[in-house]
């Protein structure tokens, strides 16, 4: 019989490879992180409280990779006195352990094995946590963590109270700010260089971006303010060569060559920026003249050396080295410890070429389908072969149908991933869509300008990503009147994507604007008619979201909708003890809650609101005056449907009668990662929460507990 061991969790495996019947169906590991000890497996260096890991497989597989190197780094204080060739092999270590470790799941690696190597030299040469280390994208981040602390812990992350996809202040000392959204670092890491210099101390604060994200304009903005200030800090630009504007791609991409690495290394000598920086003084003796000259010929010259581009961050004020081999450790360690030994001498730019293609066979196998995958609809939904139809997909395909009858109709798109459906759109009108990539106050505003031209533009941002253009829906569209149509996708809870890309606050800020026609389907067949309404709306802007996952499936063909009259909403279950006014999504679980309570014998209507804003009159009028109970249920925070429900039928005196209102919104906190189905249970928007609620008011409270606790 072969040996069994012990994978880091405490979960049995085979030495050789091979699965081990666990004989349980689930195991819940709890790791005391005050009380572990700091083996080289160990998570406790860094994490902050306790971390509760779910498996829920009858079997358990762990390939085990020799590591000897990255088996002695329990955090990034190992690795300074590594050789090169030693760090060489803790890269190839750490790629290899993450291709391990995540196998199996849908996470995608491609990034974060492409820094791999930049990740290994940043903690070489840098001294976090007080150096501070700040992030963009969280995909880019999984060498980090396991440098840091965390490695035994990885095979948790999304998984519910496990680690974040993304760099957390709550998780870990060495994650000195929240990364995943994109765009934020150099913002946060100047403001962190500036506090430092006001307080007089002396820790170096390296911002890393991406090429993803340098088409957010906060980039820019934080990199002139950086170039004003002065303030000593080094940005990272992590260039993995593509973009996600296809037109970009086929330009001439930079290389990385023997003569280019030469300069890199002479641009960040000590040396050579001193002596460049005494040339500046002694012409600005000379007189103004002379020093202008200078300034000019010194910037015609590096942008001779440098590639296309480079002289863009000088004018910003970043001193520019690059490019430089993302994959050579040597160039990498001498770069970085060049900036590092630099003072006062301002904002420094460092240009550095990764290839997402780098590590083994299956890396490179999981390309951008696990990406969208995991960011389009949530990696929940991939267990199975057969993949399920999404809300996404439902509406590329109405969106078409309505286009081939309407020439007018055009697409605006801004996110860093495109759900796949779209694509289809794309691919059939090329010419009437334009994705616009990070830039979401750009698309809200160019979305306004292709309607004042007399399109019709549906603009598709991400509800999380929605609140970065707020001012521009607010003063290009709103005040304005102008007819946007507003395609707010993963709207609500988002599952592994957990509070980062949770879509929590849309209908709050989108219901209270003025000319905002508020609207969400509760299933394909509303989204295929809301889309038509959108379509024949000329005279003010119209929002409608739907969630990520997986349809309320009727089998039907999509085809062309019917325009829904504007703040007209539907019974669909008559009752008479209890009223249930859904919105969106959470119409099906009042479905749910609806069976559940008939059942017990107790009658429930249920109703269909289709629109935040207008609200039906009517309909409100009449459930309140054939009911003694309402309750509203909705997946968004509070201030939003359930708010403007109150405000009419307080103002409209309901209230003052016999009816007794209750709302059921998200909680008034943020929902960590976890499977949708535990996030909405946390959330209490399950059917059985919402019966629950029912048999509350109707005084069954013995029957609410047990269907709370069922």
């Amino acid at each position: 019989m072969a040996t069994v061991s012990r994978c880091p969790l405490g979960i049995p495996f085979h030495s050789k490879g091979r699965k081990v019947d666990t004989s349980t169906s689930q195991f819940l590991l709890h790791v005391d992180l005050s009380t572990v000890s700091m083996c080289p497996r160990s998570a406790s260096k860094g994490l902050n409280g306790r971390v509760y890991a779910q498996v829920d497989n009858d079997d358990c597989y762990w390939e085990e990779v020799p590591t000897p190197i990255l088996d002695t780094v329990e955090n990034p204080l190992c690795l300074k006195n590594l050789s090169l060739k030693e760090l060489k092999q803790l890269a190839v270590e750490i790629r290899s352990d993450l291709s391990s470790i995540m196998s199996g799941t849908q996470i995608s690696l491609k990034e974060s094995m492409a820094m791999v190597e930049l990740t290994v030299a940043m903690h070489h040469v840098f001294h976090a946590p007080v150096d501070k280390i700040l992030w963009d994208v969280g995909d880019q981040t999984y060498a980090h963590k396991i440098i840091t602390g965390r490695r035994s812990l990885m095979k948790t992350m999304r998984q519910k109270n496990g680690l974040s996809g993304f760099t957390s202040r709550f998780e870990s000392e060495y994650d000195a700010f929240g990364a995943g959204h994109g765009c934020n670092s150099i913002s946060a890491g100047l403001g962190m260089a500036v506090a430092r210099d006001i307080k007089g101390r002396r820790e170096r604060v390296v911002a890393v971006i991406s090429n993803w994200t340098t088409m957010a304009g906060q980039v820019y903005e934080a990199m002139s303010n950086a170039g004003y200030l002065d303030s000593n800090m080094v940005v990272i630009l992590n260039d993995s060569r593509h973009s996600l504007l296809p037109k970009l791609e086929e330009g001439p991409k930079t290389s990385v060559n023997a003569l280019s690495s030469t300069l890199s290394k002479l641009q960040s000598s000590k040396s050579f920026r001193r002596f460049r920086e005494a040339a500046k003084g002694v012409t600005k003796r000379i007189g103004r003249g002379m020093h202008e000259l200078a300034a000019k010929v010194d910037e015609y010259a590096r942008g001779m050396i440098g590639p296309l581009g480079s002289t863009l961050f000088e004018e910003l004020g970043l001193y520019y080295i690059g490019p430089v081999d993302g994959h050579n450790i040597e160039d990498l360690v001498c770069v970085l410890q060049e900036v590092a030994s630099l003072d006062s001498m301002g904002p420094v730019l460092v240009h550095v070429i990764t290839d997402e293609d780098q590590g083994d066979e299956n890396s490179q196998k999981s390309d951008t389908t696990d990406r969208q995958k995991d960011d389009s609809v949530g990696s929940e939904l991939f267990n199975n072969a057969v993949q399920p139809r999404t809300y996404g997909d439902c509406f590329a395909e109405t969106l078409i149908a309505e286009a081939e009858k309407d020439k007018d109709i055009v697409v605006v798109h801004a996110g860093m991933v495109m759900e796949p459906s779209l694509e289809l759109f794309q691919e059939k009108f090329p010419d009437r869509f334009f994705n616009v990539g990070m830039a979401e106050q750009h698309a809200v505003t160019f979305a306004s300008g292709l309607s004042c031209g007399g399109l019709k533009p549906f603009c598709i941002i991400p509800s999380s990503f929605l609140q970065r253009a707020y001012d521009q829906v607010v003063h290009d569209v709103d005040q304005q009147k102008i007819p946007v149509r507003f395609v707010i996708t993963s709207a609500g809870l988002v599952g592994s994507d957990g509070p980062l890309q949770c879509g929590a606050f849309d209908i709050t800020f989108m219901s209270c604007l003025p000319n905002m026609i508020v609207m969400a389907p509760s299933d394909e067949v509303e989204l295929m008619h809301m889309v038509a309404t959108a379509t024949h709306i000329n005279d003010q802007p119209v929002c409608f979201r739907y969630p990520r996952g997986a349809l309320a499936e009727k089998g039907l063909t999509v085809g062309s909708g019917i325009p829904i009259k504007i703040g007209k909403g539907r019974v669909l279950i008559e009752g008479k003890d209890v009223a249930l006014l859904g919105y969106g999504s959470m119409v099906q679980n009042c479905i749910k809650a609806h069976s559940l309570l008939a059942k017990l014998g107790i009658e429930v209507t249920v109703a269909d609101a289709r629109f935040c804003k207008p609200l039906d009159i009517k309909l409100l009028r009449q459930l309140c005056k054939h009911h003694t109970f309402l309750i509203t249920v909705e997946e968004g925070s509070i201030g939003g449907f359930g708010s403007h429900v109150a405000q009419f039928i307080a103002l409209d005196g309901l209230l003052d009668g016999r009816i007794k209102w209750r709302p059921i919104a998200l909680p008034d906190s943020y929902i960590e990662h976890a499977s949708p189905n535990e996030q909405l249970d946390q959330a209490g928007l399950t059917g059985h929460h919402i019966a629950a609620t029912a048999l509350s008011l109707l005084g069954r409270t013995r029957e609410a507990l047990q269907f709370m606790c069922s």
